[in-house]
Protein backbone atom coordinates (compact mmCIF):
# COMPACT_ATOMS: atom_id res chain seq x y z
CA UNK A 1 0.00 0.00 0.00
CA UNK A 2 1.44 3.36 -0.94
CA UNK A 3 1.85 6.24 1.46
CA UNK A 4 -1.08 8.10 -0.11
CA UNK A 5 -3.40 5.11 0.23
CA UNK A 6 -2.27 4.58 3.83
CA UNK A 7 -2.99 8.22 4.54
CA UNK A 8 -6.64 7.67 3.64
CA UNK A 9 -6.97 5.46 6.72
CA UNK A 10 -6.35 8.46 8.98
CA UNK A 11 -8.83 11.05 10.15
CA UNK A 12 -8.41 14.32 8.29
CA UNK A 13 -8.99 17.87 9.42
CA UNK A 14 -12.67 18.56 8.97
CA UNK A 15 -13.76 14.92 9.36
CA UNK A 16 -16.50 14.25 11.98
CA UNK A 17 -14.88 13.83 15.38
CA UNK A 18 -17.77 12.28 17.28
CA UNK A 19 -17.86 8.60 18.20
CA UNK A 20 -19.43 6.50 15.46
CA UNK A 21 -22.15 3.85 15.48
CA UNK A 22 -19.40 1.33 14.76
CA UNK A 23 -17.79 2.16 18.10
CA UNK A 24 -21.09 1.93 19.95
CA UNK A 25 -21.57 -1.47 18.30
CA UNK A 26 -18.11 -2.44 19.51
CA UNK A 27 -19.03 -1.41 23.08
CA UNK A 28 -21.77 -4.04 23.24
CA UNK A 29 -19.15 -6.69 23.96
CA UNK A 30 -18.17 -4.77 27.08
CA UNK A 31 -21.74 -4.78 28.37
CA UNK A 32 -21.26 -8.54 28.61
CA UNK A 33 -17.73 -8.22 30.00
CA UNK A 34 -18.72 -5.95 32.90
CA UNK A 35 -21.68 -8.19 33.74
CA UNK A 36 -19.37 -11.23 33.80
CA UNK A 37 -16.82 -9.47 35.99
CA UNK A 38 -19.56 -8.48 38.44
CA UNK A 39 -20.87 -12.03 38.49
CA UNK A 40 -17.40 -13.47 39.12
CA UNK A 41 -16.71 -11.12 42.02
CA UNK A 42 -20.10 -11.89 43.56
CA UNK A 43 -19.20 -15.58 43.62
CA UNK A 44 -15.78 -14.97 45.22
CA UNK A 45 -15.67 -11.98 47.57
CA UNK A 46 -12.31 -12.89 49.09
CA UNK A 47 -8.91 -11.36 48.35
CA UNK A 48 -8.24 -13.90 45.62
CA UNK A 49 -11.51 -13.03 43.91
CA UNK A 50 -10.72 -9.32 44.06
CA UNK A 51 -7.23 -9.91 42.65
CA UNK A 52 -8.50 -12.06 39.80
CA UNK A 53 -11.25 -9.59 38.95
CA UNK A 54 -8.68 -6.79 38.84
CA UNK A 55 -6.36 -8.69 36.48
CA UNK A 56 -9.23 -9.57 34.15
CA UNK A 57 -10.61 -6.02 34.24
CA UNK A 58 -7.18 -4.61 33.35
CA UNK A 59 -6.97 -6.95 30.37
CA UNK A 60 -10.45 -6.07 29.11
CA UNK A 61 -9.81 -2.38 29.72
CA UNK A 62 -6.61 -2.46 27.69
CA UNK A 63 -8.43 -3.96 24.72
CA UNK A 64 -11.13 -1.27 24.94
CA UNK A 65 -8.72 1.61 25.60
CA UNK A 66 -6.27 0.70 22.85
CA UNK A 67 -9.19 0.38 20.43
CA UNK A 68 -10.47 3.82 21.44
CA UNK A 69 -7.05 5.31 20.71
CA UNK A 70 -6.90 3.58 17.33
CA UNK A 71 -10.33 4.85 16.30
CA UNK A 72 -9.37 8.29 17.59
CA UNK A 73 -6.89 8.68 14.77
CA UNK A 74 -8.32 6.33 12.12
CA UNK A 75 -11.06 6.92 9.59
CA UNK A 76 -13.71 4.43 10.64
CA UNK A 77 -15.42 4.77 7.25
CA UNK A 78 -12.59 2.79 5.68
CA UNK A 79 -13.40 -0.94 5.24
CA UNK A 80 -10.03 -2.02 6.69
CA UNK A 81 -10.64 -0.10 9.92
CA UNK A 82 -14.24 -1.28 10.13
CA UNK A 83 -13.14 -4.90 9.75
CA UNK A 84 -10.45 -4.36 12.40
CA UNK A 85 -12.93 -2.94 14.92
CA UNK A 86 -15.51 -5.65 14.27
CA UNK A 87 -12.89 -8.40 14.59
CA UNK A 88 -11.79 -6.84 17.89
CA UNK A 89 -15.41 -6.78 19.07
CA UNK A 90 -15.85 -10.47 18.26
CA UNK A 91 -12.62 -11.30 20.08
CA UNK A 92 -13.69 -9.17 23.06
CA UNK A 93 -16.98 -11.05 23.22
CA UNK A 94 -15.09 -14.36 23.26
CA UNK A 95 -12.95 -13.03 26.10
CA UNK A 96 -16.08 -11.89 27.95
CA UNK A 97 -17.64 -15.33 27.55
CA UNK A 98 -14.47 -16.91 28.96
CA UNK A 99 -14.27 -14.56 31.97
CA UNK A 100 -16.16 -16.66 34.58
CA UNK A 101 -13.75 -19.58 34.21
CA UNK A 102 -10.69 -17.65 33.02
CA UNK A 103 -8.75 -18.89 36.06
CA UNK A 104 -10.08 -22.36 35.38
CA UNK A 105 -10.92 -24.29 32.23
CA UNK A 106 -11.22 -21.36 29.81
CA UNK A 107 -7.88 -19.76 30.65
CA UNK A 108 -6.27 -20.61 27.33
CA UNK A 109 -9.28 -19.30 25.41
CA UNK A 110 -9.16 -15.99 27.31
CA UNK A 111 -5.41 -15.47 27.04
CA UNK A 112 -5.16 -16.80 23.49
CA UNK A 113 -7.91 -14.49 22.28
CA UNK A 114 -6.32 -11.50 24.01
CA UNK A 115 -2.96 -12.22 22.37
CA UNK A 116 -4.63 -12.82 18.99
CA UNK A 117 -6.42 -9.45 19.22
CA UNK A 118 -3.29 -7.48 20.04
CA UNK A 119 -0.87 -9.19 17.68
CA UNK A 120 -3.42 -9.56 14.88
CA UNK A 121 -4.32 -5.89 15.11
CA UNK A 122 -0.64 -4.93 15.03
CA UNK A 123 -0.05 -7.02 11.91
CA UNK A 124 -2.98 -5.41 10.13
CA UNK A 125 -1.71 -1.92 10.94
CA UNK A 126 1.84 -2.76 9.85
CA UNK A 127 0.58 -3.99 6.48
CA UNK A 128 -1.99 -1.20 6.09
CA UNK A 129 0.61 1.50 6.74
CA UNK A 130 3.33 0.00 4.58
CA UNK A 131 5.45 2.88 3.29
CA UNK A 132 3.91 5.32 5.78
CA UNK A 133 5.78 6.75 8.76
CA UNK A 134 3.08 5.45 11.11
CA UNK A 135 4.06 1.87 10.30
CA UNK A 136 6.58 2.19 13.14
CA UNK A 137 3.73 2.41 15.65
CA UNK A 138 2.47 -1.01 14.57
CA UNK A 139 6.01 -2.41 14.73
CA UNK A 140 6.46 -1.15 18.29
CA UNK A 141 3.15 -2.66 19.35
CA UNK A 142 4.02 -6.01 17.77
CA UNK A 143 7.32 -6.09 19.64
CA UNK A 144 5.77 -5.52 23.06
CA UNK A 145 2.67 -7.65 22.53
CA UNK A 146 4.96 -10.43 21.34
CA UNK A 147 6.84 -10.16 24.64
CA UNK A 148 3.71 -10.11 26.79
CA UNK A 149 2.27 -13.05 24.85
CA UNK A 150 4.81 -15.29 26.61
CA UNK A 151 3.48 -14.79 30.17
CA UNK A 152 -0.12 -14.67 28.89
CA UNK A 153 0.13 -18.08 27.23
CA UNK A 154 2.42 -19.54 29.90
CA UNK A 155 -0.07 -18.47 32.56
CA UNK A 156 -2.89 -20.17 30.70
CA UNK A 157 -0.94 -23.44 30.76
CA UNK A 158 -0.52 -23.47 34.54
CA UNK A 159 -3.01 -23.10 37.38
CA UNK A 160 -3.55 -21.38 40.71
CA UNK A 161 -1.06 -18.84 41.99
CA UNK A 162 1.25 -19.18 39.00
CA UNK A 163 -1.49 -18.21 36.56
CA UNK A 164 -2.37 -15.16 38.62
CA UNK A 165 1.27 -14.09 38.91
CA UNK A 166 2.07 -14.54 35.21
CA UNK A 167 -1.09 -12.80 34.04
CA UNK A 168 -0.57 -9.93 36.46
CA UNK A 169 2.95 -9.50 35.10
CA UNK A 170 1.66 -9.65 31.51
CA UNK A 171 -1.07 -7.05 31.97
CA UNK A 172 1.28 -4.70 33.87
CA UNK A 173 3.79 -5.09 31.05
CA UNK A 174 1.17 -4.14 28.46
CA UNK A 175 -0.07 -1.10 30.38
CA UNK A 176 3.44 0.11 31.22
CA UNK A 177 4.75 -0.28 27.68
CA UNK A 178 1.71 1.45 26.22
CA UNK A 179 1.85 4.38 28.63
CA UNK A 180 5.53 4.92 27.73
CA UNK A 181 4.99 4.87 24.00
CA UNK A 182 6.15 1.27 23.41
CA UNK A 183 9.92 1.98 23.52
CA UNK A 184 11.43 -0.52 21.09
CA UNK A 185 15.04 -1.28 20.06
CA UNK A 186 15.85 0.28 16.66
CA UNK A 187 12.33 1.74 16.41
CA UNK A 188 12.36 4.09 19.40
CA UNK A 189 9.17 5.09 21.16
CA UNK A 190 6.04 6.76 19.87
CA UNK A 191 6.37 10.50 20.58
CA UNK A 192 3.30 12.17 21.99
CA UNK A 193 3.04 14.50 19.00
CA UNK A 194 2.46 11.45 16.79
CA UNK A 195 -0.65 10.57 18.80
CA UNK A 196 -3.30 12.62 17.05
CA UNK A 197 -5.87 13.35 19.75
CA UNK A 198 -9.45 14.33 18.97
CA UNK A 199 -10.61 15.89 22.23
CA UNK A 200 -14.27 15.52 21.27
CA UNK A 201 -13.94 11.87 20.26
CA UNK A 202 -11.97 10.58 23.24
CA UNK A 203 -14.01 12.46 25.83
CA UNK A 204 -17.18 11.05 24.32
CA UNK A 205 -15.75 7.51 24.28
CA UNK A 206 -14.89 7.69 27.99
CA UNK A 207 -18.36 8.97 28.83
CA UNK A 208 -19.94 6.19 26.82
CA UNK A 209 -18.04 3.47 28.63
CA UNK A 210 -18.90 4.99 32.00
CA UNK A 211 -22.58 4.98 31.01
CA UNK A 212 -22.22 1.29 30.08
CA UNK A 213 -20.85 0.62 33.56
CA UNK A 214 -23.84 2.43 35.11
CA UNK A 215 -26.04 0.38 32.81
CA UNK A 216 -24.65 -2.76 34.43
CA UNK A 217 -25.66 -1.40 37.85
CA UNK A 218 -29.16 -0.60 36.55
CA UNK A 219 -29.43 -4.05 34.96
CA UNK A 220 -28.46 -5.77 38.20
CA UNK A 221 -30.96 -3.65 40.14
CA UNK A 222 -33.84 -4.24 37.77
CA UNK A 223 -33.28 -7.98 37.38
CA UNK A 224 -32.84 -8.48 41.12
CA UNK A 225 -36.10 -6.67 41.89
CA UNK A 226 -37.95 -8.72 39.31
CA UNK A 227 -36.51 -11.94 40.73
CA UNK A 228 -36.98 -11.20 44.42
CA UNK A 229 -40.42 -9.61 44.21
CA UNK A 230 -41.87 -6.35 45.48
CA UNK A 231 -41.90 -6.89 49.23
CA UNK A 232 -41.34 -3.69 51.27
CA UNK A 233 -37.73 -4.52 52.17
CA UNK A 234 -36.90 -5.41 48.54
CA UNK A 235 -38.53 -2.23 47.30
CA UNK A 236 -36.56 -0.18 49.81
CA UNK A 237 -33.33 -1.81 48.64
CA UNK A 238 -34.32 -1.06 45.03
CA UNK A 239 -34.83 2.60 45.91
CA UNK A 240 -31.44 2.85 47.58
CA UNK A 241 -29.72 1.19 44.63
CA UNK A 242 -31.34 3.51 42.10
CA UNK A 243 -30.52 6.55 44.23
CA UNK A 244 -26.89 5.41 44.32
CA UNK A 245 -26.85 5.01 40.54
CA UNK A 246 -28.23 8.51 40.00
CA UNK A 247 -25.72 9.98 42.45
CA UNK A 248 -22.79 8.24 40.76
CA UNK A 249 -23.93 9.71 37.45
CA UNK A 250 -24.47 13.16 38.93
CA UNK A 251 -21.08 13.30 40.62
CA UNK A 252 -19.39 12.10 37.44
CA UNK A 253 -20.97 14.53 35.04
CA UNK A 254 -20.78 17.57 37.30
CA UNK A 255 -18.57 19.07 36.23
CA UNK A 256 -15.41 17.33 35.05
CA UNK A 257 -17.41 14.89 32.93
CA UNK A 258 -18.92 17.82 31.02
CA UNK A 259 -15.67 19.63 30.20
CA UNK A 260 -13.15 16.84 29.57
CA UNK A 261 -13.19 17.75 25.89
CA UNK A 262 -12.12 21.31 26.68
CA UNK A 263 -9.45 20.11 29.10
CA UNK A 264 -7.83 17.91 26.43
CA UNK A 265 -7.97 20.78 23.94
CA UNK A 266 -6.43 23.19 26.45
CA UNK A 267 -3.68 20.86 27.63
CA UNK A 268 -0.08 21.42 26.57
CA UNK A 269 0.23 17.62 26.45
CA UNK A 270 -3.12 16.28 25.24
CA UNK A 271 -1.88 12.67 24.97
CA UNK A 272 -0.71 12.71 28.60
CA UNK A 273 -4.01 14.19 29.79
CA UNK A 274 -5.96 11.62 27.78
CA UNK A 275 -4.00 8.84 29.51
CA UNK A 276 -4.71 10.37 32.93
CA UNK A 277 -8.40 10.48 32.07
CA UNK A 278 -8.27 6.89 30.82
CA UNK A 279 -6.94 5.51 34.11
CA UNK A 280 -9.29 7.71 36.12
CA UNK A 281 -12.17 6.13 34.21
CA UNK A 282 -10.70 2.68 34.80
CA UNK A 283 -10.86 3.24 38.56
CA UNK A 284 -14.36 4.71 38.37
CA UNK A 285 -15.61 1.81 36.27
CA UNK A 286 -14.03 -0.62 38.75
CA UNK A 287 -15.89 1.18 41.54
CA UNK A 288 -19.18 0.86 39.69
CA UNK A 289 -18.58 -2.87 39.10
CA UNK A 290 -17.95 -3.36 42.83
CA UNK A 291 -21.01 -1.23 43.64
CA UNK A 292 -23.15 -3.42 41.38
CA UNK A 293 -21.99 -6.48 43.34
CA UNK A 294 -23.03 -4.74 46.54
CA UNK A 295 -26.39 -3.79 45.07
CA UNK A 296 -27.09 -7.37 44.04
CA UNK A 297 -26.30 -8.63 47.53
CA UNK A 298 -28.45 -5.97 49.18
CA UNK A 299 -31.39 -6.64 46.89
CA UNK A 300 -31.18 -10.37 47.54
CA UNK A 301 -30.86 -10.02 51.34
CA UNK A 302 -31.82 -6.50 52.46
CA UNK A 303 -32.33 -7.48 56.09
CA UNK A 304 -30.41 -9.67 58.52
CA UNK A 305 -26.70 -10.06 59.17
CA UNK A 306 -24.16 -8.23 56.97
CA UNK A 307 -20.89 -10.19 56.56
CA UNK A 308 -17.69 -8.10 56.53
CA UNK A 309 -17.08 -8.97 52.86
CA UNK A 310 -20.48 -7.53 52.00
CA UNK A 311 -19.67 -4.30 53.83
CA UNK A 312 -16.40 -4.14 51.90
CA UNK A 313 -18.20 -4.10 48.54
CA UNK A 314 -21.21 -2.00 49.59
CA UNK A 315 -18.98 0.77 50.96
CA UNK A 316 -15.85 -0.02 48.95
CA UNK A 317 -17.52 0.39 45.56
CA UNK A 318 -18.48 4.04 46.15
CA UNK A 319 -15.10 4.69 47.84
CA UNK A 320 -13.21 3.31 44.83
CA UNK A 321 -15.42 5.34 42.52
CA UNK A 322 -14.70 8.53 44.48
CA UNK A 323 -10.96 7.86 44.34
CA UNK A 324 -11.17 7.58 40.55
CA UNK A 325 -13.40 10.65 40.38
CA UNK A 326 -10.84 12.64 42.36
CA UNK A 327 -8.13 11.59 39.91
CA UNK A 328 -10.40 12.60 37.05
CA UNK A 329 -11.05 15.99 38.62
CA UNK A 330 -7.32 16.58 38.98
CA UNK A 331 -6.79 15.74 35.30
CA UNK A 332 -9.43 18.29 34.24
CA UNK A 333 -9.01 21.09 36.79
CA UNK A 334 -5.57 20.54 38.32
CA UNK A 335 -7.06 20.26 41.82
CA UNK A 336 -9.30 17.96 43.87
CA UNK A 337 -12.40 19.00 45.83
CA UNK A 338 -12.16 18.24 49.53
CA UNK A 339 -15.53 16.53 49.41
CA UNK A 340 -14.04 13.63 47.42
CA UNK A 341 -11.35 12.88 49.99
CA UNK A 342 -13.77 13.43 52.87
CA UNK A 343 -16.24 11.02 51.28
CA UNK A 344 -13.62 8.27 51.02
CA UNK A 345 -12.56 8.83 54.65
CA UNK A 346 -16.15 8.79 55.90
CA UNK A 347 -16.91 5.56 54.06
CA UNK A 348 -13.83 3.99 55.63
CA UNK A 349 -14.71 5.29 59.09
CA UNK A 350 -18.25 3.93 58.80
CA UNK A 351 -17.08 0.38 58.19
CA UNK A 352 -16.78 -0.80 61.84
CA UNK A 353 -20.11 0.78 62.77
CA UNK A 354 -21.89 -1.09 59.96
CA UNK A 355 -21.08 -4.59 61.25
CA UNK A 356 -24.27 -5.06 63.35
CA UNK A 357 -26.57 -3.40 60.79
CA UNK A 358 -28.56 -5.01 57.95
CA UNK A 359 -27.33 -4.65 54.34
CA UNK A 360 -29.98 -2.12 53.29
CA UNK A 361 -28.89 0.23 56.10
CA UNK A 362 -25.24 -0.09 55.03
CA UNK A 363 -26.24 0.74 51.45
CA UNK A 364 -28.28 3.69 52.70
CA UNK A 365 -25.26 5.02 54.58
CA UNK A 366 -23.17 4.86 51.40
CA UNK A 367 -25.92 6.65 49.45
CA UNK A 368 -26.08 9.39 52.10
CA UNK A 369 -22.33 10.00 51.77
CA UNK A 370 -22.73 10.35 48.00
CA UNK A 371 -25.69 12.67 48.57
CA UNK A 372 -23.53 14.89 50.74
CA UNK A 373 -20.92 15.13 47.99
CA UNK A 374 -23.54 15.95 45.35
CA UNK A 375 -25.00 18.68 47.59
CA UNK A 376 -21.52 20.07 48.21
CA UNK A 377 -20.90 20.25 44.46
CA UNK A 378 -24.16 22.12 43.90
CA UNK A 379 -23.56 24.51 46.81
CA UNK A 380 -20.04 25.34 45.61
CA UNK A 381 -21.29 26.18 42.12
CA UNK A 382 -24.37 28.17 43.14
CA UNK A 383 -24.14 31.79 42.01
CA UNK A 384 -20.72 31.34 40.41
CA UNK A 385 -19.76 31.23 36.74
CA UNK A 386 -18.98 27.78 35.36
CA UNK A 387 -15.38 26.87 36.12
CA UNK A 388 -13.32 26.43 32.95
CA UNK A 389 -11.00 23.44 32.63
CA UNK A 390 -7.44 24.07 33.73
CA UNK A 391 -5.46 20.83 33.36
CA UNK A 392 -2.17 20.50 35.24
CA UNK A 393 0.92 21.81 33.46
Amino acid sequence: MTTSRAGKLLRRVGDPQRATFLELFFDLAFVVALAQLSRGLTEDLGWSGAFRTLVLLLAMWWVWSSTAWITDRMNTQQPVIQALVIATMVGSLVMAAALPEAFGDTGLIFAGTYVAIQIGRGLVLVVAFRGHELQRIGVRGLFWYGLSALPWIAGALVHGTWRGALWAFAVILDHTAGSRGFPTPAAGRTPSQDLVISDEHLSERYRQLFIIALGELILVTGLALGTTGFAPDKTAAFGVSMATTVLLWRIYIYRAGEVLEGAIAASAEPARLARLASYAHLVMVAGVVVASVGAELVLAHPLGHTPPAWIAVILGGPALYLAGRAHFEYAVFGRVSRSRAIGVLVLGALTPAMLPLPPVVVATAAALVLTGIAISDAARARGRPAEPPSPPG
